[in-house]
């Protein structure tokens, strides 16, 4: 047990240098795991902005009546837009009202003025010819693209960080630590007693058979020294 706490902060305090743990946990440099960040967060970026686009240059125009414009017979309230979690520097950013949290938006739910409406209730019923039948502004294969979009924005919105802890060990030197700090010094304490708890029953059971082996050898004498003395008598008759 004290070398396992040994192994662990050593590894937390180089993960670099050669310990007992270094080729178990591979870990790539921090630099690597910051681009990766860098990239999801992109893909996140880039993604709700073709979700907003579709949303905005497509679901919400009342197209004319001439050629040239997306109609499939769109209609009703318009759909909000997807909110981007990121600014265009990749910062953070704050939900504006109005905007849908990618997580909420392909949840099912009806129509309605509350402002955390979702895309479920803007789908239309369509013809075969996949134009919308009833009032709506999303056909139900517009509906499962932009679903699966958001559903991916939210998956690298959530995770990404925690991945990337992942990749960089961050999370394992972090859980590490904590178990260091907050467990090794009892272990190592109740570690030692049961250690000499062990050690006394080891010694009581060699005691133990010391003194049964006393036990039969007095009365293996015993018993010799009764049949001794009953054979002498014996012979004194």
């Amino acid at each position: 047990m004290g070398d396992t706490c040994v192994a662990m902060d050593e590894w937390v305090q180089d993960p670099t240098a050669h310990t007992a743990l270094d080729e178990i946990l591979p870990c790539v440099d921090n630099a690597t795991a910051q681009e990766t960040l860098y990239e999801s967060k992109d893909v996140t970026f880039q993604l709700v902005g073709v979700v907003n686009q579709i949303i905005n240059n497509v679901a919400n125009i009342d197209p004319p009546p001439f050629s040239g414009f997306p109609n499939y017979n769109q209609s009703g309230p318009l759909v909000p837009i997807l909110c981007n979690p990121l600014n265009a520097d990749k910062t953070d950013r704050i939900c504006q009202p109005g905007e849908l949290d990618a997580s909420n938006a392909s949840q099912p739910a009806i129509l309605s003025s509350n402002s955390n409406r979702v895309w479920k209730g803007y789908v239309c019923q369509v013809s075969a010819q996949d134009t919308c039948t009833t009032v709506g502004r999303l056909t139900p294969k517009m509906y499962d693209q932009m679903s699966a979009a958001a559903n991916v924005t939210s998956g690298l919105t959530q995770y990404g960080p925690f991945l990337v802890g992942l990749l960089d060990c961050t999370f394992v030197r972090d859980t590490f630590t904590g178990i260091h700090k907050d467990h090794c010094p009892d272990l190592t304490k109740y570690s030692r007693w049961v250690y000499i708890g062990l050690a006394m029953v080891s010694v009581a059971v060699l005691l133990s058979l010391v003194l049964w082996v006393l036990y039969a050898r007095e009365r293996r004498h015993r018993v010799y020294t009764k049949r001794v003395l009953g054979e002498k008598r014996t012979e004194g008759k």
